[in-house]
């Protein structure tokens, strides 16, 4: 055997949106059968950011994702996110992949999250609100626009051009949202934002509005309102993760949430071992934490394409 090496250009190659939906949805529900293992993500912390690391075991195969978060690389060209896992064969233990899993980040995130809408939003969702223009707006759009026919797409970002270099990429039914009050008036709300305070209120979000909650991954951040949480039906993809460092980890440290008012998560809800939505007027909140069951699932897919495909660079491990 040899060690595929796959770097970003080889990995993108290979990754179509619809294909990850379809293998993270898998996950989730392999997960939720006790198909999969995942101890809970390990962070170290540094002065300019955090590293991650995410092992998982999914059928077929097995992997950890090293990850970090650096908001400041974008000064040095650098993405904010990058990663690296390595996929090994869980029969003997010889490593099938070593491959860059920043684009593997960026796509199961999208696919989750659009997973997380089909289940629990409206079916007749027309409204796309994006907080937070940056690379995951672009993958959100992509991954929601599989599911339900958008006919407009407010998004805001802190930083006006960052929005405006949105809208210009998807003239077609995109507008810049004035406020994050504005863009929350949608039928779907994605907030994909590092901030570690709420920048939407409760009083902003309408009767049967669906939030995909994705920015709050790491201890002591947070995107909504603690009372939107408590008047809404929460799901998160994974109980002890969301507990420690997902959109509820502030509120629980706070006393204004507590763990026994998550409703379920999200591979229960694929699983359909507990029901989504009640009704219309509900709001729904999915709490994302980004799982690495996601990540090994989309590797083991990437790695079967390479395979097929031909062609990659190797290494021989033994």
């Amino acid at each position: 055997m040899s060690t595929l090496l796959l770097g970003r250009k080889d990995v993108a190659d290979l990754l179509d949106m619809g294909e990850v939906m379809w293998v993270v949805e898998q996950a989730f529900r392999d997960y939720a059968a006790g198909c999969a293992q995942m101890p809970a993500k390990v962070y170290i912390r540094v002065p300019k950011g955090d590293f991650r690391a995410m092992p998982a075991a999914v059928p077929h195969a097995v992997g950890v994702k090293w990850v970090n978060v650096h908001l400041s690389n974008h000064e040095r060209g650098l993405p904010s996110i990058m990663g690296v896992l390595i996929l090994s064969d869980p029969d003997t233990a010889y490593p099938l992949a070593i491959m860059d899993a920043t684009e593997i980040t960026a796509y199961r995130t999208a696919a989750t999250s659009a997973n997380a809408s089909r289940y629990l939003a409206r079916r007749e969702s027309r409204t796309l609100g994006l907080i937070g223009a940056g690379r995951q707006a672009y993958m959100h759009l992509q991954s929601h626009a599989l599911v339900f026919p958008l006919e407009r797409v407010r998004v805001y970002d802190v930083q006006p051009q960052a929005a405006e270099a949105f809208v210009r990429y998807f003239p077609q039914f995109c507008v810049k949202a004035s406020s994050a009050e504005e863009a929350a008036m949608s039928d779907i709300v994605c907030t994909l934002t590092p901030a570690t305070a709420p920048v939407v209120k409760s009083a902003w979000v309408r009767p049967g509005t669906h939030i995909d909650a994705v920015g709050a991954d790491a201890p002591g951040k947070q995107e909504l309102d603690p009372a939107l949480l408590c008047s809404a039906r929460v799901v998160v993809d994974d109980v002890t993760q969301a507990c420690h460092a997902g959109e509820i980890n502030v509120p629980l440290r706070q006393g204004l949430f507590q763990k026994e008012q998550i409703w379920a998560t999200l591979g229960e809800i694929i699983a359909g071992t507990k029901p989504g939505r009640r009704g219309d007027q509900e709001i729904t909140v999915f709490d994302s934490t980004g799982l690495a069951i996601e990540d090994v699932a989309t590797a083991w897919m990437i790695y079967q394409r390479a395979r097929e495909r031909g062609g990659c660079q190797s290494m021989d491990m033994v």
